[in-house]
């Protein structure tokens, strides 16, 4: 009986503890083929044996570029669900942008609408509606809407119309002019400084002859 002598070719970069690895398999499969120990599916389980040492080096060495991508986007996802999330709120349409009688749009709401239709980004170019008391009223709002989106855009890159829950955090314009004129009220007096930045007299003192 004649041995047949099998050259196997060694991966390069191999470890020290791989390649102890591999010389001790190969003793154990040398002295169960001299005995006729080695089943029939023997060479299948050899192959993907090294098939999978030849996986397991070229994932250790390729470490970690193949997750670079994966971590980025998990690092982006964060942040592009914030930006999600602020442009929800500034194209919603809330509650005081709307007739509580029958839903009809206001003049304030169709300037907000004209703005979501025609200048905000086309990827951003939704409408959100507060849902109202009820589906009815709910429903009035949205066909309002789509009469106004209709009378201001084209067709085909009109904007979609969805409806939420969520109210942006708004104040009555009643409430924001008066806040506003009572800021303007305790506004102080506008005056030039007294002396310049080197110690000299300024228009505004007494003593400029001004």
């Amino acid at each position: 009986m004649f041995i047949r002598a099998t050259r196997i070719r060694l991966p390069t970069g191999m470890g020290t503890s791989e390649m102890t690895r591999y010389f001790r398999i190969t003793s154990l499969f040398a002295v169960f083929a001299c005995f006729g120990l080695i089943p029939d599916n023997a060479s299948a389980d050899w192959k993907t044996f090294w098939q999978e040492i030849h996986s397991g080096f070229h994932r250790n060495n390729d470490w970690p570029d193949p997750f670079n991508q994966a971590d980025a986007q998990a690092v982006r996802k964060p942040f592009e669900i914030m930006k999600s999330n602020g442009w929800q709120l500034h194209n919603t349409i809330g509650h005081d942008l709307f007739r509580p009688e029958d839903g009809t749009l206001l003049t304030a709401g169709q300037r907000r609408l004209q703005w979501i239709a025609n200048r905000a980004p086309a990827s951003r170019r939704q409408v959100f509606i507060v849902r109202a008391a009820t589906e009815e009223k709910t429903q009035a709002r949205v066909n309002s809407v789509r009469e106004a989106i209709a009378a201001l855009s084209d067709h085909n890159n009109a904007p979609e119309i969805f409806v939420t829950d969520i109210s942006p955090p708004t104040v009555s314009g009643i409430w924001a002019t008066k806040i506003n004129n009572a800021w303007f009220d305790n506004l102080a007096t506008p005056k030039l400084p007294d002396q310049t930045t080197t110690g000299q007299p300024g228009v505004g003192s007494a003593g400029s002859g001004q």
